[in-house]
């Protein structure tokens, strides 16, 4: 056998250990608590599942924010999106990543009409597609932040979603408002992508991109 045949079956046989290692952390979408655009408590929920069910994968688990100053942020491939391409644009939008190692992500968004879970690069390119062509004001921010530390801190008290009247834009999930011991809603510092502040670490694409995809040399 040639060198160049021993890597290559190397390979093969490192990649079959990987899709063997790495299993989908829920088991089926349609088993997740899903309130429609009330898409930070579903992360949420997936958080607390995965730290009830197999705890030890936690640290490996990211909420990520995505929004912008204006609150104007498109994405492709959403099932709330009418036209073909399924294009929203949302005043923010949160998705959870599970990042196994440096180069195998998934991404799991119960908005999305993609597969639950999908590939990081194939979830980019299908959701975000590029800021180049795009105006400043639609350009795309992340807030990555640790789903344990998501856990820990996140809280809201939903009146984002009521109307001045009180009653509800849309109706809120059948369970108690998350809240902590110190807060009752902290929503809107998730939300702002100002650099420097607030919980986790806020990137623009490019750099997001990056964080969680390493391309082979």
């Amino acid at each position: 056998m040639s060198v160049s045949s021993q890597k290559h079956l190397s390979n093969n046989e490192s990649n079959k250990k990987n899709d063997k290692a790495l299993k989908p952390l829920f088991p089926k979408q349609a088993e997740c608590s899903y309130v429609s655009c009330y898409c930070e408590e579903n992360v949420w929920k997936l958080c607390q599942d995965v730290s009830i069910r197999i705890p030890g994968e936690l640290d490996r688990c990211y909420v990520v924010f995505i929004s912008n100053p204006c609150r104007t942020v498109p994405l492709w491939k959403q099932r709330a999106g009418r036209e073909e391409d399924r294009l929203v644009i949302w005043d923010y939008h949160v998705i959870f990543l599970y990042s196994w190692d440096s180069k195998t992500c998934l991404v799991y968004d119960l908005d999305s009409e993609l597969p639950f879970p999908t590939f990081f690069h194939k979830y980019v390119t299908e959701t975000f597609r590029t800021d180049q062509v795009l105006k400043s004001d639609f350009h795309r921010f992340f807030r990555v932040v640790p789903a344990k530390q998501f856990l820990q801190h996140f809280a809201s008290d939903r009146r984002h979603m009521k109307r001045p009247d009180g009653s509800w834009i849309k109706p809120p999930p059948p369970y108690p408002a998350i809240c902590t011991s110190v807060s009752t809603h902290n929503l809107d510092e998730y939300i702002n992508m100002d650099l420097g502040t607030g919980p986790g670490q806020v990137f623009n694409l490019t750099d997001f991109v990056h964080r969680f995809y390493k391309v082979e040399k």
